[in-house]
């Protein structure tokens, strides 16, 4: 059932927001140089690796893979991308060819998985999610590393176990009711992790 949830909600959202995601992909072009859209490899389902689509929120410029609250290569339009959750919607391609779902963990970067733990096999034995509990929960994981010498250090050492331990209870604890829940909670949290 989730599945068909996902396929039905990703085409039609795709098709009524074809106009708003053609206005946010200019604006991004015109704000800042580079290609509207920013292509992520992340760790999906079963351990595969995928590309996960987003509009582009920063600079091209070098650095961390974890972005700070005060990240200079955070560009104006990406800020508001960010707090609103639009550079998210090109995910709904990836939901679409059955990459990610509407709803359940956050893909990660590779550098961050271990795919000999066992708890990260656990959660990723569901597929990714577009929005979950835990990035409702972590909506401000930037916060978390403001003031970090090392942002990525202190992401792999500190935010990311608390989000694996808790993206784990959900895969064994989650339901079709409790994903509509999520979707309908993930408007008003803060901004994207």
């Amino acid at each position: 059932m989730t599945r068909a949830f996902d396929v039905v909600v990703a085409s039609i959202g795709l098709v009524v927001l074809a106009p708003v995601l053609l206005v946010l992909a200019v604006g991004v072009r015109l704000m800042s140089r580079g290609p509207a859209l920013f292509h992520a490899d992340r760790v999906g389902r079963d351990g595969a690796r995928f590309r996960m689509h987003k509009f582009r929120t920063m600079s091209r410029a070098a650095g961390p893979r974890i972005t700070t609250t005060d990240d200079p290569r955070v560009t104006s339009v990406g800020r508001a991308l960010r707090a609103t959750h639009l550079d998210e919607l090109p995910q709904l391609w990836n939901v679409l060819v059955g990459e990610m779902s509407l709803v359940g963990p956050r893909p990660e970067d590779p550098a961050f998985v271990d795919l000999d733990d066992p708890t990260w096999r656990r959660v990723l034995s569901v597929r990714p999610g577009v929005t979950g509990p835990t990035q409702i929960r972590f909506s401000r994981r930037e916060q978390a590393s403001l003031g970090a010498v090392d942002p990525e250090r202190d992401y792999r050492e500190r935010v990311l176990p608390a989000k694996l331990r808790a993206d784990a209870e959900y895969v064994a604890t989650r339901t079709f009711v409790g994903d509509v829940f999520v979707l309908l909670r993930t408007p008003f949290a803060g901004s994207a992790t």
